[in-house]
Order: structure tokens, then C-alpha cells, then sequence
């Protein structure tokens, strides 16, 4: 297979004609040769060419083959070679998330910004646009999406269905309705790389490397629905715990429980704004607690073995690492927020008061000289996290974020992972060039699961 980067126009000329300059000829080896098929998505369309003197790598499309196989702009893109006499123009990549309907300016609400950041870079080298569920036409493979117009604002192109599938949808409801699961199916039907694939649940990622002995070391002990006796028996032997939904994000739900023999049980939570600590004088006390909001059962909460974490100002730190697959497909870190839990917090959320700083920053005030050392080691333990969720897991993952924890031994121990992290960390002046890095890495990865980038083994 060959990969060839042209400069794509187009001409009024009714007729299915392309236009092929000496240059790009010569690069697909198309002396002597009077037709082609050209490929878009799924569409094709059979086409005759034409040489043109022009200098560089130039095709021009009639408009018969424009409207044909539904080629949405000019620009540059890539040319690969299928077979013989038959090339595909593309990657066409598609930015699967959602947002209100009638909004033209934020069609995908808070996520509208970011779009935009990835259609903009991505038209650099690719076709790329951004839909919702609704958008496809399946009896028609073809979707309505948006792509982004030079003055930044967003039009709406029919396309045929996307090379890949990158998957940004905010809801966790939503994601595992019938219908999205009839999504998902569809797509893997067509053989549509599709990544990430859903939400992760917090018990299914301990399950997939509990046995694990090249990882299993950096999960604290963790079970799911858990029975009476298990969240008695944690909290006697770890002297704190945390009780969190299986489920949740952002840091909702999540209870701190400490045992302390001469004082007794202490839960502290966040309710609405505040930050709340109640203290109970025996462990039914505190069941009956827990029991009243949210059932006998304790079903779809996750007990999990607390760790004494690094501190700034008695406040503990923890790191979320953003994780890529790059466009040779290994997974790299390529950006790193530390986060210090806001005072009386649960969690380090920064919605819930915490406050974000560079690693070094907060490494260097724990750890002195040495916090280089540790950084480094921190980020080989989480290539090796997220190599062996991806070994375990049945889909396709092109992107991870991890909430690492680093205890006053300097032991790492991961406590969440997810697989459409936020990008907070990426507001922090320190962290604009790995937000930027962290698009390019999402571009290179569909580039190579569309098969539009030059691989080692070819």
C-alpha cells in the first residue's frame, strides 16, 4: 500500500474527471493509465484522468465525482492506494458526542470548544467533522456532521460513514442505551475502528488487572458491593476507606471513612457545596447511616483501602496522568496535573475546591531533589497500567486517564481510570503545550486506525 499527501481541488466540470498533476502521477504510478476508482468513505466512483502542468502534488475533482462519493472540501489529505487503480481519499474522521439541538454556535454544549480545537488542527491533514447519533443515515450510510468553516464557525456537510470513530459522547445513561449499543454494533459491523469505546466502570477496571501480577501491585484493595462484615473488617484493618459509586464521576457520592479506636467512625462527604464530617460512636451507627441513603444492599459502590498520600499544607496530592496512543500505537503520558484536595475535600476534584499544579511543582516540595527520580518512575507505571487495561480490555482504546496517588514511601497506587477523561489539567498555564499535544495525539492515533499513516512494519 501506498500513502501519498496531495492538495485536493476542485473544478465545475460535470463529467467524472480527475485531474492529476505530473507530480502526484508520478507518485501513484499512474503512467499510461486512463481510469481510476476513486474511494470516499464507502463510496466509490469510477473516474477517468487527465495530466495537468502544475507544480507539487494537485488533484482536481469534477464535480460529477465531488457530488458522487459526497468529498466535502478542498484541502490537503491523504491518497492511498487500495489496489490497483483504486485509491482512497481520506482519513474521514468522525468526532462522535451530543448537545442540544438548536444551538448553531454550541452545538455540542461544553464540549463545543474542544471540537472545535480538534476539527481545526485535524483539516490540516485529514477530513474531519463532529456528530451526534441522530446525524446518521444508516439505510444511506452517510452522516450529516458538523465541520468547522474557515471563520470558525460550523457547517453542515453529508459525508458517507467515517474511517474511524472517536468517541467523546458525555453521558453515561445515554452510552448504555440499546441504542447506542445498537451504534457500536453497527459500526464494528462495517469494520469502523471505534474508540474509546464507552465509559469505564470502576469494579470492571479492578477486575481486569486484579490478576494481573505486572500491576495488580498498584490497586489498592478493592471490592465491589461490598457486605457488612467486608466494610467492618477494611476499616479495622486499614483505619480509612473509601466508599464511592462504581459508577460515578467528578467525585460524586464519594465517602471518606476513617476508624479511629478511642474516638469511633468519622464519615466525611460533600453535599451540594459543602463539605460535610460526621462522627458516629460505633460501626451500626454509622451503617445506619450509610444504610438510610442508599439501601440494605450498598449495591453499585465500590469500598476501597485508603492511602496515606503525600501532603502541601496537611492537604493531601494526587495526579491525574493523560494518557495517549500515539501514531504508532504505544501508549505514552503526555500531560500530568497535580492536584491538591481543597480543605475538609473528599476527593482532589477541582470542582469540589481542589487546585491544580504542575507535578514538579508539588514533587519537588515531598520529595526535593529526588522528585525527578519519582516522576519518571510514576510514569512508567502508568505506560504499564495502561498497556495491560488495553491487554485485558475487548475494545479499542486510544486514550486513558489515570488518578495516581504517590504515599509517603514513594509506593504509586492507582485509584481511578477512565476512558474519557477530562481536560481540566489542560487549563493550567503550565499545561496549554500538552493540550495541545493531547489533540495532535488523538489525530495521529485515527490516522493510524484508519490505516492513513505509514506503519513500522509495512
Amino acid at each position: 500500500m501506498s500513502l501519498t499527501f496531495c492538495n485536493v481541488h476542485f473544478s465545475k466540470q460535470p463529467e467524472k474527471v480527475a485531474y492529476i498533476s505530473n507530480t502526484l502521477m508520478k507518485n501513484l504510478k499512474l503512467s499510461g493509465k486512463k481510469n481510476i476508482h476513486l474511494r470516499f468513505g464507502n463510496d466509490v466512483v469510477p473516474a477517468s484522468i487527465k495530466t495537468i502542468k502544475k507544480t507539487g502534488s494537485h488533484l482536481y475533482l469534477s464535480s460529477g465525482i465531488r457530488n458522487t462519493i459526497h468529498v466535502p472540501q478542498a484541502g490537503g489529505v491523504y491518497l492511498r492506494n487500495l489496489q490497483e487503480n483504486e485509491f482512497q481519499l481520506g482519513p474521514l474522521i468522525g468526532i462522535l458526542s451530543d448537545g442540544p439541538t438548536n444551538s448553531t454556535t454550541q452545538p455540542f454544549s461544553s464540549r463545543t470548544g474542544f471540537i472545535k480545537q480538534l476539527l481545526k488542527e485535524g483539516s490540516k491533514k485529514a477530513y474531519i467533522f463532529a456528530f451526534s447519533p441522530k446525524d446518521i443515515n444508516w439505510q444511506q450510510e452517510t452522516v450529516r456532521g458538523h465541520f468547522l468553516a474557515e471563520n470558525g464557525t460550523f457547517t453542515r456537510k453529508t459525508v458517507p460513514l467515517p474511517d474511524v470513530v472517536y468517541n467523546r459522547l458525555p453521558s453515561r445513561k445515554e452510552e448504555t442505551s440499546p441504542a447506542m449499543n445498537q451504534l457500536r454494533e453497527r459500526f464494528g459491523r462495517r469494520k469502523i475502528p471505534f474508540f474509546n469505546w464507552s465509559f469505564f466502570n470502576k469494579s470492571d477496571i479492578y477486575k481486569l488487572i486484579e490478576n494481573d501480577n505486572s500491576v495488580n501491585r498498584y490497586v489498592p484493595e478493592s471490592h465491589m458491593n461490598p457486605t457488612t462484615e467486608v466494610l467492618n473488617d477494611m476499616l479495622e484493618r486499614h483505619q480509612f476507606v473509601y466508599y464511592k459509586p462504581s459508577g460515578g464521576s467528578l467525585g460524586k457520592g464519594i465517602y471518606r471513612m476513617t476508624y479511629l479506636p478511642k474516638r469511633g467512625y468519622f464519615a466525611r462527604y460533600r453535599k451540594n457545596t459543602e463539605n460535610v464530617l460526621l462522627r458516629f460512636n460505633n460501626f451500626k451507627s454509622l451503617m445506619r447511616m450509610l444504610n438510610t441513603k442508599h439501601g440494605r444492599t450498598l449495591h453499585g459502590y465500590v469500598i476501597q483501602q485508603g492511602i496515606r498520600l503525600i501532603e502541601i499544607d496537611n492537604c493531601p496530592i494526587d495526579f491525574r496522568f493523560h494518557m495517549h496512543k500515539n501514531g504508532s500505537n504505544q501508549w505514552v503520558v503526555v500531560g500530568i496535573g497535580a492536584k491538591k484536595a481543597g480543605r475538609g475535600s473528599v476527593t482532589t476534584h477541582l470542582k469540589n475546591g481542589g487546585s491544580l499544579m504542575t507535578p514538579e511543582q508539588a514533587l519537588s516540595r515531598s520529595f526535593g531533589a529526588r522528585s525527578d527520580e519519582v516522576l519518571k518512575q510514576a510514569k512508567h507505571v502508568a505506560i504499564s497500567l495502561a498497556e495491560a487495561i488495553e491487554f485485558h480490555h475487548p475494545h479499542l482504546l486510544g486514550e486513558i486517564g489515570f488518578d495516581l496517588g504517590i504515599d509517603q514511601d514513594e509506593k504509586i497506587w492507582m485509584f481511578e481510570a477512565n476512558a474519557k477523561p477530562g481536560r481540566t489539567i489542560f487549563n493550567h498555564p503550565s499545561l496549554k503545550n500538552e493540550g495541545k499535544a493531547s489533540v495532535e495525539h488523538i489525530l495521529e492515533h485515527c490516522l493510524y486506525l484508519s490505516k492513513f499513516r505509514r506503519r513500522i512494519n509495512q
